[in-house]
């Protein structure tokens, strides 16, 4: 190491992680134009201009890396993204699910993220309407470098858009309907400039429950569930051509179609296609289900060498709802028509109707059903609502007390309270062993945030907090599960090296996309509820985490973005310090760049 170097900042006195799964190491790091050029087990020597971190008993550790957001219009109102860069996030990846800003229509747009994506439908629309200026994939990538990125983006492009612009929104939602051969022509030129420009791959989508919002074609399923297996294929065999990833959701209904992932991921006689699928849980409703994601993964993995990985959130699957604004009943009939009607007038009529409360006892009842949600009512605790003497109880014990049916008590106070009702309940991951056990499968990765979408329904952006949380109380607790430099694998490097990005390390000649981490941080705080106003939306009370003990800074591109609970003040405002990440590709950090 060159003693002259004159280092930009200098990380002192922590024990450092490099992402690659090897133990911790005592070191200071040295940072010159947001390039790592000193990990050194000695001290590095700080000059007059050198901001000093002092990370005296912490981690540092690379960024996280978010491989499952849906920050597409966020970003373009809010591109700091500050509620995942204040949880030691420097990298998210959009356009998942089949859904992605890249070719459609603002107005396709907004109709299709709002309703899967539990998004105000009028902000995502001027988020679009104004900012979307491209019409390729370059453009895109462009316009997202003009504005003052905090983390580094990347993306994939999302098949419910190709199909919609390609198709157009009613035909791409019509089962009758298939691509002309002049629309696959044009779908598979779209897919490879996409690729081109540096986006990792695609999405797709299969299961039916996720709707289209707005007035046209409302309360269809997005385009890409339309699709045939032939398209997919055909889609696919560009993606394993070029070696990127496709991402995709299986038919919750079904099930079968499963086996079509995991054949499409193995590479037997054929290079294996990489595959990211949702998702490895401990669900509520099917309590066995855990026990299958490491076996299937392990197969589809072995003898072909395939590319497969399920994704994972590493904490306890809790989620909010106001009043029956819940994706979890678009799982069944009655559900989804309640949804439909936008309304609460024309809602509560229709919730009122014993006919229809015959038709919602019934969906709920069924045995023998495909369901993410447990339909438990005893696991559904009221949090708020203005009859206080509801509050804290489950809409189980208010039935009892009220002699009624527990599906007429949630839909009268559904109909009572409307909105003002908010109540409270866990989905998935609820069995700390279980999910000890899950996230050490092979082949399960870290996962499905969900970061930017259901704003009112859950927040997962410290979902490597919580995992850290996880591994240092077992460890304090001498029952671990797993080890720091595990864990700090899978959220950084272990990501990065999968999806082919430049990020999710720190060693000498890697960007500087550092987190430093306050093990004395790592308390109950990660777990706690809270909301904040987004005045990127119009204000909207959005739930969040803050747990700002934890993180003592955040640094992306060599540069100190987020200490002590302050982010700089030119962050996300005048200043980009996140780049657009592209395929395969080293990413020189850009300094200092105004927007």
């Amino acid at each position: 190491m060159d003693s002259n170097i004159s280092f930009d900042v200098v990380i002192t006195g922590g024990t450092v992680y490099d992402g690659s799964g090897g133990p911790g190491v005592r070191a200071d790091v040295g940072i010159v134009d947001g390039v790592v050029r000193a990990v050194s087990s000695t001290p590095l020597e700080a000059g007059p201009t050198t901001e000093v971190v002092d990370a005296t008993g912490k981690w540092v550790t690379p960024g996280f890396v978010d491989v499952h957001t849906h920050y597409d219009a966020e970003v373009l109102v809010g591109p700091g993204l500050e509620e995942s860069v204040r949880h030691g996030v420097t990298t998210v990846l959009l356009g998942n699910c089949s859904l992605s800003t890249l070719y459609s229509t603002p107005v396709d747009i907004a109709d299709l993220f709002s309703r899967v994506e539990a998004l105000p439908r009028d902000h995502v629309l001027k988020a679009v309407d104004t900012h979307k200026t491209w019409t390729s994939p370059d453009e895109y990538i462009a316009a997202l470098e003009r504005l003052p990125l905090g983390p580094n983006i990347a993306a994939l492009v999302g098949h419910s858009d190709l199909r919609a612009h390609v198709m157009g929104l009613d035909r791409s939602t019509d089962r009758s309907q298939k691509p002309t051969r002049e629309e696959w022509r044009a779908m598979s030129d779209a897919l490879e400039k996409a690729l081109d420009a540096g986006l990792l791959g695609m999405s797709t989508m299969t299961n039916p429950w996720d709707k289209l919002d707005g007035d046209r074609y409302r309360s269809r399923s997005l385009p890409s569930s339309y699709a045939r297996w032939s398209e997919f294929r055909a889609l696919h065999k560009i993606l394993r051509k070029r070696g990127r990833l496709l991402q995709s959701i299986p038919n919750l209904n079904t099930k079968y179609d499963m086996l079509f992932f995991l054949a499409s991921a193995t590479g037997i006689g054929r290079t294996p296609l990489k595959i990211s699928l949702l998702a490895a849980a401990d669900a509520k409703a099917s309590p066995w289900i855990h026990r299958i994601f490491g076996p299937l993964a392990r197969i589809v993995n072995g003898p072909g060498k395939g590319q497969f990985r399920w994704q994972h959130l590493p904490t306890t699957f809790d989620v909010y709802s106001d009043g029956i604004d819940l994706v979890v009943f678009e799982e069944f009939g009655s559900g989804r028509a309640a949804l439909h009607l936008r309304e609460e007038l024309g809602r509560n009529e229709l919730l009122s109707d014993e006919a229809y409360r015959r038709w919602f006892r019934a969906d709920f009842e069924k045995k023998f059903s495909s369901r993410v949600w447990h339909r438990d009512f005893a696991d559904a605790e009221i949090t708020e609502c203005p009859d206080a003497s509801v509050v804290g109880k489950n809409v189980a014990e208010v039935a009892e007390e009220r002699g009624v049916h527990v599906v007429d008590a949630f839909l009268d106070l559904v109909v009572e309270h409307g909105r003002k009702l908010r109540w409270h309940t866990t989905v998935a991951n609820h069995r700390k062993r279980q999910m000890d056990k899950l996230i050490n499968q092979p082949g399960v990765t870290v996962g499905f945030s969900d970061a930017g979408a259901h704003l009112r329904n859950m927040a997962f952006y410290n979902f490597g907090i919580r995992l850290l949380h996880r591994v240092h109380d077992a460890r304090n607790d001498r029952r671990p599960f797993m080890t720091v430099e595990k864990a700090v694998h899978k959220l950084s490097g272990e990501l990065a090296d999968f999806y082919g990005l430049d990020a999710g390390h720190v060693r000498v000649g890697d960007r500087a996309d550092i987190v430093v981490i306050d093990p004395a941080g790592l308390d109950e705080e990660v777990l706690a509820y809270r909301e904040e106003t987004m005045p990127e939306f119009g204000g909207l009370s959005r739930m969040v985490n803050r747990n700002d003990r934890a993180v003592a800074a955040t640094l992306v591109a060599g540069r100190v973005v987020f200490s002590a609970g302050a982010f700089a003040p030119w962050f996300g405002v005048s200043e980009r310090a996140g780049s657009f990440l592209r395929a395969g590709t080293p990413t020189a950090p850009r300094r200092r760049e105004r927007v």
